[in-house]
């Protein structure tokens, strides 16, 4: 009898198996569906978190030059470690490497949390835990974009990483609204706590990916060889590398007006945490829109409609600026999530095509790179800039960067010519024999 159960058990559960498998459309396998449950529970948690340690800075006395050295010390190991993080990535199992790095954002924002909540932590230990944070996300971003991009193939791909990036972003928008909820009726403390879990659970599913599909590296040389390749991967692809220094300019400010301003901004003029964390849902929400637009939207020419989605990018610092209502403010976040989400489908497409996947974290690493580069700078120099120009001034002087290096990078023609295929490349050569009768520069 007990046998004969046990085995009805087993039917069971894999004929429930088989039939969730069928219901999961052909491009969303076991690997797909494991980084996407992870990717909404850490962004759940994380863009919580990113009102909290603002106000939490606030909470403590802090200013403007406060809360920018805390985004500072988060960003400057980034842009540290992040190209060793892309070669380690493409050389260990990226999902070990995804799974030690959560680890280490589990206890440096669970140790940030019981300082908060202990009461009167110091600005170098704020800054040491938020460095500790900034140290995991250089190893995790380059494995996990790497390991992501390796899960899907065929020509469904853009779909694939629109519906990714549609759960990861509507995590972001509760994640966001719910964090400037929380640090308004029970602290920033907590709101810290419950991120350090969310990079427990999502480490914990990361675990199960599979990287067998993956073929192992031939023994080749060590990190700087690793490196430099990478860097070729990059340095022959002027639409990549034009559009990573266009980045690397405008993150630099709307991290500096998001990190710094947004939030003296919202104390000073929008009624605190509570409405700031409403503008950055709204965000959220624009950006889960626009992925579901970019679910049935095929831009034949990505870059291009991608590049010019980015012009709204300068409409939140120049709302700031004004400052414009609480809901005016939410209605610019949310067209700017929109297309600016848009743009990051359109890149992640690009990528995926034209970049060998032996080399895939490589090359997002210097990729991340570049976007980050300027990052602690930017948001350092903040408080001193606004002592300087005014925090008017220095929004408005934000908004025009962005506007200028977006028109800038639409003069590299690759920017404007790389059409959409149906094929990656292999080993760094197109497959799709069509479109190697119109190759962009660095594409074979």
């Amino acid at each position: 009898m007990a046998s004969r159960g046990s085995g009805g058990d087993s039917r069971s559960v894999n004929t429930a198996t088989d039939a969730l498998r069928r219901r999961r459309p052909a491009w969303a396998g076991r690997n797909y569906t494991l980084l996407t449950s992870a990717a909404v529970v850490t962004h759940l948690g994380s863009n919580g978190a990113l009102v909290a340690a603002a106000f939490a800075v606030l909470q403590e006395g802090g200013d403007g030059g406060d809360v920018g050295l805390v985004a500072a010390a988060r960003t400057l190991p980034l842009v540290l470690f992040l190209l060793i993080g892309g070669a380690v990535a493409d050389r260990l199992p990226r999902h070990r490497v995804m799974v030690a790095a959560n680890g280490l954002n589990c206890v440096s924002q669970g140790l940030f949390a019981l300082l908060v909540l202990a009461g009167e932590p110091q600005l170098w230990q704020m800054m040491l835990l938020s460095a500790l944070g900034g140290t995991g996300q250089a190893f995790f971003s380059p494995a996990a974009e790497g390991m992501l991009m390796s899960s899907v193939q065929g020509e469904q791909v853009s779909r694939a990483f629109a519906v990714f990036r549609m759960a990861m972003q509507g995590a972001a928008l509760g994640g966001a609204a719910l964090g400037g909820a929380m640090v308004a009726t029970v602290g920033p403390g907590w709101v810290l706590a419950a991120d350090a879990a969310a990079f427990a659970v999502a480490g914990a599913l990361r675990a199960f990916l599979d990287v067998s599909h993956i073929p192992p590296r031939e023994p080749g040389g060590g990190l700087v060889a690793d490196l430099r390749e990478g860097w070729r991967e990059v340095a022959g692809r002027p639409w990549l590398w034009g559009v990573v220094v266009q980045f690397s300019l405008a993150n630099a400010v709307v991290a500096a007006a998001d990190a710094v301003y947004g939030p003296l901004v919202a104390r000073d003029h929008l009624g605190g945490a509570a409405p700031w964390g409403l503008a950055l849902g709204a965000f959220g929400a624009g950006t889960v829109v626009g992925a579901l637009l970019m679910t049935r939207w095929k831009p034949h020419r990505l870059l291009f409609a991608g590049t010019l989605c980015v012009f709204p990018l300068a409409l939140p610092s120049a709302a700031l600026a004004v400052p414009v209502p609480a809901w005016a403010l939410c209605v610019v976040m949310f067209v700017t999530g929109v297309t600016l989400e848009i743009f990051g489908v359109s890149w992640m497409t690009a990528l995926h095509q034209e970049v060998p996947e032996d080399k895939l974290s490589r090359v997002s690493a210097y990729d991340w790179f570049g976007s980050v580069a300027l990052v602690p700078l930017a948001t350092a120099l903040a408080g001193p800039a606004e002592a300087a120009f005014g925090r008017t001034a220095a929004l408005w002087g934000c908004a025009t960067l962005v506007v200028v290096v977006t028109a800038a990078v639409l003069c590299v023609p690759d920017v404007r010519n790389l059409r959409r295929r149906t094929h990656p490349v292999a080993m760094g050569v197109p497959v799709d024999s069509a479109d190697a009768e119109r190759p962009v520069g660095g594409l074979g």
